[in-house]
């Protein structure tokens, strides 16, 4: 039997970091039916009790990890704002397209974040291509800093990867609010999750191939021309 020493344990996978938009998208709408279907709330009061989900999750989440998350701290602060807003108006809608607020806020975001050289999405898509591996990790930070003969490439790639999930979040948001106002509100609860599944998926793919794939190849490629010093195998 052979034993590998260093990190153990599943690979990191890119899920993990959309694990919490997703809760964002099926608690909130369980909670919403929850709450109006089975405890008889008002369509308001449902909503309101459901919009709480996504921001009690977000503080739990920045609770646990103890440093700062600037997109999870984003969408608290959109969160708790737009709520206050849909309290002193009372309007279901605006409760619903609070969420596109939430969307179009977090994808500027991230779209300043490329503007000032830090692209918001990079944590999230590092995990799935470095996969805990020391040597993958040392050909990422000589990628980025400009040390490695693909770092050009590298960081074009880095910053559309970005660009891709800020320009998606803003044409959900742009939906999302259209719906509000314009479709059923039992209606509209669903089909906004809906329409983030949608968003998602088509992120996923579009990232995934025109930056995520081609970061890939590139820091492999960077792996293979410096490969780093690894620790023998130990055999038991």
């Amino acid at each position: 039997m052979t034993k590998k020493t260093g990190a153990q344990g599943a690979d990191p996978s890119v899920l993990d970091g959309f694990r919490p938009l997703l809760i964002d998208v099926a608690l909130p709408l369980g909670a919403y039916y929850l709450l109006k279907d089975g405890f008889g709330m008002s369509t308001f009061a449902a909503l309101a009790g459901s919009s709480m989900v996504p921001a009690v999750r977000t503080v739990w989440s920045l609770a646990q990890e103890r440093r700062a998350n600037p997109l999870a701290a984003l969408i608290l602060v959109v969160n708790v704002v737009s709520l206050v807003l849909s309290f002193v108006s009372g309007d279901p809608r605006l409760m619903l397209a609070k969420d596109g607020a939430v969307s179009s806020t977090v994808g500027i975001g991230i779209l300043v974040s490329v503007a000032l050289g830090r692209p918001m999405m990079t944590p999230v898509v590092k995990p799935f291509l470095v996969k805990g591996d020391a040597a993958r990790e040392a050909a990422w930070e000589r990628l980025l800093s400009g040390r490695a003969a693909g770092s050009e490439a590298f960081r074009r790639k880095e910053r559309a990867f970005s660009l891709v999930w800020g320009g998606a979040l803003l044409l959900e948001c742009v939906a999302r609010v259209a719906g509000a106002y314009t479709v059923p509100v039992d209606t509209m609860v669903w089909l906004g999750g809906v329409m983030v599944a949608v968003v998602l998926g088509a992120a996923f793919v579009v990232g995934g191939g025109a930056a995520a794939e081609p970061m890939g190849r590139l820091l492999v490629a960077e792996v293979a021309a410096r490969p780093e010093r690894r620790e023998p195998a130990v055999t038991v």
